[in-house]
């Protein structure tokens, strides 16, 4: 079977199947959409907005600062922030000047943040003040030759910044500046006025290193260029089949990930759209915003779903303004979608939630779910241009539709590579018979033969017990379709007989306490809808399960503790 003809061309409608991308720069997107729409609002920032105009201009002239301190083509410079204007007027300078921009966690470790900035080998430093003490505390030298401190408000009105220095700015320690440490404000302001050309870079281009989230493996770098992004966000727009000049995007997602800045910043900023930047998530503030700023489109996990779901005061939102909610970054089961689709209806909404799967090795997005096209359990079809097929793991066969297998993808998102990793870019990325280069995503699936796609698991996280491979997803989809459950996590635990047995995390639902009879009724529920082999053998009640820093389930860390108790009890006399 070739699964290659894309068969669900079908579902998309008005959608085109292929797409003309310009060999131009990101910011040259951009650039057309600031000259295009001037005076609509490009991004608001803590109640500030700022137009499409004067956000071009900022980056100009932060683009004529990065030059006249000799940072250009080729050059990489560590953008460590969270959601604000800074950070989206760094990016697209550096991409203006040909240098590449090391996308990374404010909040990651204080050697994690220097390995970082030493394995991309970066001349320049972006940070903000309340996360400088890293870089001093870091027992790790680093050797970027300019620091860059930044305030979260510094561009803002004066008014505002003035608010903001007498509440939340009063508890940062103020940094010392001098010598290779300067203000965001005095790097601003020394940039000369000779500008690169605005076409210094072409599609091919690297143009931002960002790295995958750690859940499996080691955490690598991985170089994106001007194509893998504009092909992204123009993909994201036409499949997406909603994007309108002048709607507003809740931009909950960080800068640092894909999602964030492939999505909820480029998309929205070369389709005329206004990207609400999130600084940091939180509940309560995310249902404010949903009230006060009626946004066309949502973005987000599933635990921010969840969290829309448990929150008491969205039960007073008016949805009607919305025109596209997605979800992406971690697996939605069917049963949370078909709780946020009714909860949309009742709120006025006529859009549902839309599954998109992807991976930072493609930005983020390569499949989505189309407008009105929903099937249970689907992920989506493939982006334009974009195509799938489903290998026998550890071969290049593909398997016939239906049968599950490692997804494999060949399109305009996938990366070029992994920095400095040859070895592990030649397992990702293979060539194949077809002279396409296919990226092995590590991900379990099927596809059926309309060409929707169904993720089961990643490949890595398998529980082999008694010699039977059980998927960590399936159980948790499962269990998280008990009425009493509010979410769950599945892991494999050391075992002296069958090598691994599968144990569940579960945070029950609102008002539900943990006893002996709700983990009787979840095991004869798990007994009622999986293979005996796969019905967890220990239950844990937990308050909450630990996140990673882009909001996913950090099962690993729940398999150290396991690895620790077990470890404990093989030392005891």
């Amino acid at each position: 079977m070739d699964n290659t003809k894309a068969p669900w061309l079908k579902f998309y409608g008005d959608v085109p199947a292929e797409l003309d991308y310009p060999d131009v720069s990101m910011y040259e997107l951009f650039r057309r959409a600031a000259e295009k729409y001037p005076r609509l609002t490009a991004c608001e920032y803590m109640g500030a907005g700022i137009t499409y105009s004067c956000l071009n201009r900022y980056v100009k002239r932060c683009a004529a600062a990065l030059v006249s301190r000799g940072i250009g083509r080729g050059d990489r410079v560590t953008v460590c922030m969270p959601n604000c204007p800074q950070a989206v007027v760094m990016f697209y300078a550096l991409n203006m000047t040909g240098a590449v921009a090391n996308m990374i966690h404010p909040l990651s470790g204080e050697n994690e943040i220097a390995d970082y900035i030493e394995f991309s080998g970066s001349k320049a430093v972006l940070i903000p003040d309340m996360f400088y003490g890293k870089l001093q505390n870091t027992d790790k030298k680093i050797s970027a030759g300019l620091i860059i401190v930044t305030g979260m408000a510094d561009m803002l009105p004066l008014p505002m910044r003035a608010a903001y220095a007498l509440t939340a700015g009063r508890k940062i320690k103020k940094p010392v500046f001098g010598g290779k440490v300067i203000s965001w404000r005095k790097f601003m302001a020394g940039g000369e006025d000779i500008l690169p050309p605005e076409d210094i870079s072409g599609g091919e281009d690297v143009a931002a290193i960002l790295y995958s989230g750690g859940t499996t493996g080691t955490t690598k770098g991985i170089m994106l260029t001007n194509m893998n992004f504009n092909a992204c966000a123009m993909g994201t727009a036409a499949l997406g089949d909603c994007i309108e000049a002048g709607k507003k995007l809740l931009a909950i997602m960080p800068v640092f990930h894909g999602f964030g800045l492939g999505v909820c910043v480029h998309t929205a900023l070369i389709s005329g759209g206004t990207s609400v930047l999130i600084p940091r998530f939180n509940s309560s503030e995310f249902v404010r915003l949903l009230g006060r700023k009626r946004p066309a489109y949502i973005v987000g996990v599933p635990t921010l779903f969840e969290a829309l779901l448990r929150n008491e005061e969205a039960q007073k939102l008016d949805l009607s303004c919305l025109m596209g909610v997605f979800c992406g970054g971690d697996s939605l089961s069917p049963e949370l979608k078909e709780r946020v689709d009714a909860f949309l209806a009742s709120h006025g909404s006529k859009e549902q939630i839309r599954e998109g799967y992807g991976t930072t090795e493609c930005v983020t997005a390569v499949c989505l779910t189309p407008r009105f096209s929903h099937r249970r359990g689907s992920i989506g079809v493939p982006f334009p241009d974009t195509l799938f097929r489903v290998v026998r793991p550890g071969t290049d066969e593909t398997l016939p539709y239906g049968e599950e297998g490692e997804i494999c993808v060949s399109g305009p998102t996938v990366m070029k590579g992994y920095l400095n990793k040859p070895e592990e870019t030649a397992k990702a990325l293979k060539t194949g018979s077809d002279g396409r280069v296919w990226l092995y995503t590590g991900d379990l699936g099927t596809m059926d033969s309309d060409g929707f796609v169904y993720f089961r698991q990643r490949l890595k996280r398998v529980i082999v017990t008694s010699g039977f491979n059980v998927y960590p997803s399936q159980v948790e989809s499962v269990i998280d379709a008990h009425p009493s459950v509010s979410m769950s996590t599945v892991i494999g635990v050391r075992d002296d007989y069958r090598m691994q047995r599968v144990k569940a995390f579960i945070v029950p639902a609102d008002g539900v306490v943990p006893t002996p009879e709700l983990e009787e009724s979840i095991r004869a529920h798990c007994m009622k809808n999986m293979a005996k082999y796969a019905v967890p053998r220990e239950f844990e009640f937990r308050t909450y399960l630990p996140k990673t820093l882009v909001g996913k389930i950090a099962y690993r860390e729940l398999e150290k503790e396991e690895e620790e108790k077990f470890t404990g009890k093989q030392a005891q006399p």
